[in-house]
């Protein structure tokens, strides 16, 4: 079983904090369900290898699972 995962682009609301990083707070899903963001664990550089170039890569928690932002 092929499980890849798909990417799929969200808006995504986001605040700075009080040292200046931008770190999302919820996310709108493709059919207008919107979620709250539990906690970011990890930012980091990563490349974006489908659409190229560079940019971070966010670990983000939602209802206990395990996901990533670019």
């Amino acid at each position: 079983m092929d499980t890849k995962p798909v990417k799929v682009y969200v808006a995504v609301r986001a605040s700075f904090g009080q040292d200046g990083r931008l770190l999302p707070t919820e996310l709108t899903w493709e059919d207008g369900r919107v979620f709250a963001i539990d906690r970011v664990t990890e930012v980091r550089q990563a490349a974006a290898q489908k659409a190229g170039g560079q940019g971070d890569r966010y670990t983000i928690w939602i209802n206990g699972q395990q996901s990533y932002l670019f």
